[in-house]
């Protein structure tokens, strides 16, 4: 692979990469960089791991002007962990550049946003309802905005965020560059491209292979009611630094949780009806490996690079294949190795096979251990030469106890009364 100075990255960001420890491109940044670069519209279907967060921001960060006090680029995604996440690679790049940033999401003060956003930030990052209520109260201004980033396409479509989306690209500049990246190209996604851009280069990365080859991929069949207790055994079979158990409702997610915890586990939940600070919490006590399980729902698949798990535990099966490998995506990152496990009950092994279809790769299938039942006894001939079977024992391997001779008492029937008269 070309170095980053090869596809066009300035010198200073070539630097600030190399400090990080980043110096070859990805396939995806390889192909986006140039093309955005040349200021044309973008259209990238890639998976996660695939390094798309660098492919967008090196090509923003270059074309904004850090004289200007006015906004000029937006990158738009679906959840606040993943605009979070987003800030954390944008905002030291961005800071050597001279150039300001602000993080805006639903679920933080909004107070102290309207404040960042008035030091005029030249790139704002946020989550769509937070961003169109920052427009509407007049606190954003998004007229000089000529550079959009859509993120995560397909999961805004499936949270109902594409109309926000679209009232928000009504706000800005009329020649926006306009670059769009999806692990999925919903029918939804494609009129939105035919909509609103122009001409774009369009990118695929076939990275189902190259984002999952770290990562041991195992099938572990169970049953329902014994589902607990073969996470509980895996787990401490494994020993993982930090693990994430992957729920589908808020429901089983809070249930597992507190069953995890009543087993003595350094356990914790996120989910969708945490509070910016609940989940924030929860996210730094994992980091810090002060938990060893996090339990979620999907909304941690996205977005979230936590250094450190070693595994990844699908307690319930995902919907699709792209929610499978986002999921699994949390393990196995930056060259370490990671292991994925699926637990899959009798009535699911149809789901996981059209799972493994689409990846076509077969997971390694592992089965439920059992304890050996005892062999069974030979027949003992008594004193008259017959083979008599020996009856087994009951559990706990005592023979039975024989029932001891009751001693003859005499019957008393005057129970409760005196058995003598007054004299």
């Amino acid at each position: 692979m070309m170095p980053f100075a090869e596809i066009g990255v300035s010198e200073a960001l070539c630097t600030l990469l190399k400090n990080r420890g980043i110096s070859v491109p990805t396939p995806v940044q390889e192909r986006a960089v140039p093309a955005m670069r040349a200021g044309r519209d973008v259209i990238a279907q890639a998976q996660t791991g695939t390094g798309k967060t660098l492919a967008f921001l090196l090509p923003v960060l270059e074309k904004i002007k850090p004289q200007g006090a006015v906004v000029q680029a937006l990158v738009i995604a679906p959840t606040r962990e993943l605009a979070i996440q987003i800030a954390r690679v944008a905002e030291p790049l961005a800071a050597a550049l001279s150039i300001g940033t602000t993080l805006v999401y639903g679920g933080a003060d909004i107070e102290r946003q309207k404040e960042k956003l008035r030091r005029h930030p030249q790139l704002v990052i946020g989550t769509p309802g937070r961003l169109l209520d920052h427009v509407r109260r007049g606190t954003l201004a998004l007229g000089s905005v000529n550079k959009v980033v859509l993120d995560e396409a397909d999961e805004m479509l499936k949270l109902g965020f594409i109309e926000d989306v679209e009232t928000l690209l009504g706000h800005t500049a009329q020649d926006y560059q306009l670059a769009l990246f999806s692990a999925t190209m919903p029918e939804r996604i494609v009129q939105l491209t035919k909509r609103f851009m122009h001409n774009p280069a369009r990118i695929k990365i076939e990275g189902e292979h190259t984002t999952l080859e770290n990562i041991e991929q195992i099938a572990l069949s169970v049953n329902e009611e014994e589902k607990l207790d073969r996470l509980c055994a895996s787990i401490n079979e494994e020993a993982p630094y930090l693990a994430m158990v992957f729920c589908a409702t808020k429901e089983r997610t809070h249930a597992l949780m507190m069953a995890l915890a009543g087993r003595g586990y350094l356990v914790d939940a996120l989910s969708g009806n945490l509070t910016q600070t609940q989940r924030a919490f929860v996210l730094r006590q994992f980091r810090a490996a002060k938990l060893q399980i996090l339990c979620a729902t999907d909304i941690a698949a996205r977005g979230l690079d936590i250094e450190g798990v070693t595994h990844v535990y699908n307690y319930d099966l995902p919907p699709t294949v792209t929610d499978y490998i986002h999921r699994i995506g949390r393990t196995g990152r930056a060259g370490a190795r990671g292991r994925a496990i699926t637990l899959v009950t009798a009535r699911q092994h149809e789901k996981l096979r059209k799972i493994e279809s689409a990846l076509k790769e077969r997971l390694a299938r592992a089965a439920v251990k059992k304890k050996p039942r005892p062999a069974p006894q030979k027949a003992q001939p008594d004193k008259e030469g017959r083979r008599v079977v020996q009856s087994r024992p009951p559990r706990g391997g005592k023979p039975p106890r024989k029932k001891a001779k009751k001693a003859r008492s005499k019957t008393v029937t005057n129970l409760g009364h005196r058995s003598r008269k007054r004299r």
